[in-house]
């Protein structure tokens, strides 16, 4: 290996979902650069459209044999833009490998997030629980635990590669998982699942990053709609495999079923899945370049990379993973409102999940296996909104770039938004007031599906409009929706019960499917006509 002069035709290339490297190397430049950025979009680095917690985390180009603040440091790059290290650079067959992996971890956890829900009334049974709240805690204390995992997993895969603590990480939900099928009363049932669940949330804020580390921006199209769709087909696939599973074995089949699935998905990850992120791989390769120099006789005394800093530390990672997505949600009016309805949006999903079973079992009188079919209604919403919707979002930006002089805004990113918030109502009423023995069940699952169209089509129009608002902070504003909409995930089911024991079903999705319409239908107008001047006024925000 040898020692590369700089290369004035690199292409930036590195990637992740966790705010603190970008940042950092932004919060490193002196003011003269930093408002040079700002004054000058185009030399910034290019921004992730990838749907999920991640943005581009981009050196300065080249590599060089030093610096003139430092004439002994040589700084390690890429060997040039056609660099065969460099992900982006790996072969067709090798990236698709890498990004089918990776959804494939993104698919199961999400699965064992809801599968237990069809299968609640057995764990009732077996462990004497009598209080319909604790029966959907044993499904949603999965998705609390989702808020928290992705604090602490997100700096550590900055530190040590997203390879290393994807594996790691799921092999910790495997084991907890596993055990889960061991479970001898509620308290250890609910101990392992959220321990599980921190396991598990490690694809969900690691697995964006990797595609941005292998696929460039223009190639993204495919693999972004393949991995944006795993996590929502994974709790309706779930729960429709459970309901069989628990009426044909028993409810520990559903944990130890899902557990044989991981292992496979996990071995293909030790075989094939290898490192990604480039911080990491140029550090390597800086290391294998420190092991051959000797510095008293050599030219260069150190050897570092592009994304070495002295700020660069496991507590300033840390601190700045935990602060800066509340100091977002607190001072960024975007964020708050976008925030809150995602929240609400992702618990009316969870919602559905863990409600269903007594819908189709109640009202219908169905098995749970069958039942469990009702499941695909709401995966069939999810799936056609998603695949129509990520051929839609492109075309929308670029229509309306086109007619603003080639300019594009985030608010560009709005119009698909509006059907989401129409369909999502519609759903709910539909569902609430067809869901009863004189109606045929399939007009509240062509509710259901409603729902799912809606939620999909509201997830990745507020995804991609909060990247494109945010840019180099993207990942903490992402961070920021992410933990409250998974703490709604873990609340709405456990009200639920009472809600609609209560009121009924058709009352109960009413007053869900006004709340839907007040917070969620003014919201793509109101950001589209006030939302550059929000921008203005943020510290944070694209200008």
């Amino acid at each position: 290996m040898t020692l590369h002069e700089k290369n004035t035709s690199h292409e930036p290339e590195p990637s992740s979902e966790t705010p603190t490297l970008r940042e950092e190397a932004l919060e490193s430049r002196s003011a003269p650069e930093r408002l040079q950025l700002e004054k000058h979009p185009a030399q910034r680095e290019p921004e992730s459209d990838v749907v999920g917690h991640q943005e581009d985390l981009l050196p300065e180009e080249g590599g060089t044999d030093s610096t003139p603040e430092e004439p002994d440091v040589y700084i390690v790059d890429w060997d040039g833009p056609n660099d065969p290290q460099n992900p982006k650079n790996w072969s067709k067959k090798k990236k698709w490998g890498a990004t089918l992996i990776v959804s494939a971890f993104t698919f199961i956890s999400p699965v064992s997030s809801s599968l237990i829900a069809p299968a609640s009334g057995q764990v009732a049974e077996q462990f004497g629980i009598t209080s319909n709240v604790v029966e959907a805690l044993v499904t949603s204390i999965f998705v609390c635990a989702y808020a928290l995992g992705p604090l602490v997993l997100g700096p550590l895969s900055e530190m040590f590669g997203r390879s290393r603590v994807l594996q790691l990480a799921n092999l910790w939900y495997l084991a907890w998982n596993l055990g889960c099928g061991f479970s001898q009363n509620t308290g250890q049932l609910l101990a392992f699942r959220f321990l599980a669940g921190l396991g598990g949330s490690a694809p969900l804020s690691i697995g964006g990053g990797v595609l941005g580390d292998l696929w460039r921006p223009e190639e993204r199209g495919q693999a972004i709609a393949l991995y944006s769709l795993a996590p929502l087909l994974g709790p309706v696939i779930g729960p429709a495999a459970a309901s069989w599973i628990a009426q044909k074995s028993t409810w520990r089949w559903c944990f130890w079923a899902t557990s044989i699935v991981d292992a496979f998905i996990q071995g293909l990850g030790v075989l094939f899945l290898k490192e990604t992120f480039a911080p990491v791989l140029l550090e390597r390769k800086a290391e294998r370049i420190r092991q051959s120099m000797d510095p008293e006789k050599g030219k260069y005394r150190d050897v570092r990379t592009p994304y070495d800093n002295a700020d660069r530390t496991w507590q300033s990672i840390m601190k700045k993973a935990l602060i800066r997505p509340f100091a977002l949600f607190v001072r960024e009016p975007i964020v708050q409102a976008l925030g809150m309805y995602m929240a609400f949006v992702y618990g009316l999903l969870y919602l559905f999940l863990t409600s269903l079973p007594d819908i189709f079992t109640n009202v219908y009188h169905e098995e749970i296996g069958i039942a469990g079919l009702n499941y695909f209604a709401l995966g069939i919403g999810l799936t056609g909104a998603s695949q129509v919707n990520a051929r839609m979002l492109d075309r929308i930006y670029s229509y309306y770039s086109k007619k603003n002089g080639g300019v594009g805004r985030p608010e560009f990113r709005l119009p698909s938004m509006i059907p989401g918030t129409i369909f999502l109502p519609i759903g709910l009423f539909l569902t609430g007031w067809t869901s009863r023995s004189s109606i045929h069940w399939i007009v509240p699952d062509i509710g259901i599906a409603f729902v799912g169209a809606g939620t999909i089509l509201n997830f990745q129009s507020i995804q991609t409009y909060v990247i494109d608002t945010f840019t180099l902070h993207a990942a903490s504003a992402l961070a920021a929706v992410t933990f409250f909409r998974s703490l709604a995930g873990f609340g709405f089911p456990l009200f639920a019960p009472a809600m609609y024991n209560a009121l009924g079903y058709g009352k109960g999705d009413s007053i869900l499917g006004v709340v839907a319409i007040v917070v969620g239908c003014p919201a793509p107008w109101l950001l589209w006509v006030y939302g550059e001047r929000l921008r203005q006024a943020s510290r944070y925000a694209r200008k």
